[in-house]
């Protein structure tokens, strides 16, 4: 009786690629690559008017837009090229097997090929994740420290840095407006902007009350503490002059002299603005920059952005939508728990995603989060 027949490594490969070339199929539809290739000619052909840039504002819309399309296209193009190689590379293995030969080489490359295939299509998937109108922005993104006292606000302090390096991994960009210094360590809030597409629809799931419980280095005991920090989240657009018409008479402007955890967040000058607007009771804070004039600038931004929010959001009369609900910051409102004593475990509440590698979390690795809980919105799931 002759022995049974090896399984053949490369019908795994055809089946991937097929699984693959669905995906990538679907893509394009949600991607609407053709209507991306027409708007890319019409950009392109606008970018390359000569007095373009007589008008700033237009000018930076149009290469904005183009940067963008372009992007999903070269995307979208390169994954349609590694399929293509990986289809000729499970050809030619087919060919040299029913001649009798192998080539270990070409199918490790094979293999590299699919995996690289998945990992772009993941991050391409992501995308379709993205509905709201303000997923694309920047986003400006704030932490303040709850209920724990000193570990609350040394929490605070590590959530900054955890989102810092989370924005870092990506390729985005952080600017620290304000940051205000526990009373024994820590930070009492901070607000930051991080730049980069898809920073607020990444971000937004984020939006809620974060729970650490570890062993106190604040308490001469060294017990074990529970404490409370929240982020919030806005989407930040650069002009929403059309939007928010703010009056100077609606403004307390107060100035003060900036300080910062050691200088580590802040330049510190006397030139710092905290903007209270009156009818709202929003108040924003900039210490960041060189002059009390560019503070109050990138104050009076912020403030418009965040009022934009808030009509937007009564408009619609969908608050959660873009703010989220308002919670305590303190015990029953977590959306997130990050235990490092007695065991390591960091785990999401609203979508069971957990990981024992609490330093790495810590550490800025945050997409699987994020994602899950995107994928938890699209399907309609509850909070």
């Amino acid at each position: 009786m002759a022995p049974p027949e090896a399984p053949d490594a490369s019908r795994d490969f055809v089946s991937a690629l097929a699984d693959a070339e669905g995906r990538l199929s679907d893509a394009q539809g949600y991607l609407r690559i053709d209507e991306a290739r027409a708007r890319k000619s019409e950009l392109e052909e606008q970018a390359a008017e000569p007095g373009l840039w007589d008008d700033q504002d237009r000018a930076r819309q149009v290469t904005t837009e183009l940067g963008r399309v372009s992007d999903d296209l070269a995307q979208f193009d390169a994954l349609a090229a590694g399929l293509e190689d990986a289809r000729v590379l499970v050809e030619m293995i087919a060919e040299m097997r029913g001649a009798g030969d192998s080539d270990a080489s070409l199918e490790a490359e094979l293999a590299s090929t699919v995996s690289d295939l998945e990992r772009s299509l993941g991050r391409l998937e992501l995308q379709s994740l993205f509905q709201g109108d303000y997923d694309e922005h920047d986003a400006i993104a704030e932490v303040h420290a709850g209920a724990g006292g000193t570990d609350a606000q040394d929490w605070c302090e590590m959530m900054l840095r955890m989102y810092s390096r989370w924005a870092e991994r990506r390729g985005f960009a952080v600017e620290v407006d304000e940051a205000t210094e526990g009373q024994e360590a820590g930070l009492l809030s901070a607000t930051f902007i991080v730049k980069g597409r898809f920073a607020y629809g990444l971000l937004s799931a984020e939006r809620g009350v974060h729970r650490l419980v570890r062993m106190s280095p604040f308490d001469s005991q060294h017990r074990r503490q529970t404490s409370f920090a929240s982020l919030d989240v806005t989407p930040f657009v650069e002009d929403t002059s059309d939007q928010v018409e703010i009056d100077e008479k609606d403004l307390r402007i107060d100035t003060y002299r900036a300080s910062g955890a050691g200088g580590q967040h802040i330049n510190k000058t006397d030139s710092a603005v905290r903007l209270t607007h009156l009818p709202t009771g929003v108040v924003v804070s900039c210490q960041n920059e060189r002059s009390q004039h560019q503070n109050k600038a990138r104050a009076l931004q912020i403030l418009q952005a965040k009022l934009a929010e808030r009509a937007r959001a009564e408009r619609v009369a969908e608050m959660s939508a873009l703010t989220g609900e308002r919670t305590d910051n303190a015990w029953g409102s977590q959306i997130r728990s990050y235990v490092m004593a007695p065991y390591q475990l960091v785990k999401d509440l609203r979508t069971n995603v957990e990981t024992g590698n609490v330093d790495a979390v810590l550490d800025g690795d945050l997409d699987e989060f994020m994602e899950a809980e995107l994928r938890r919105r699209r399907e309609g799931a509850p909070s």
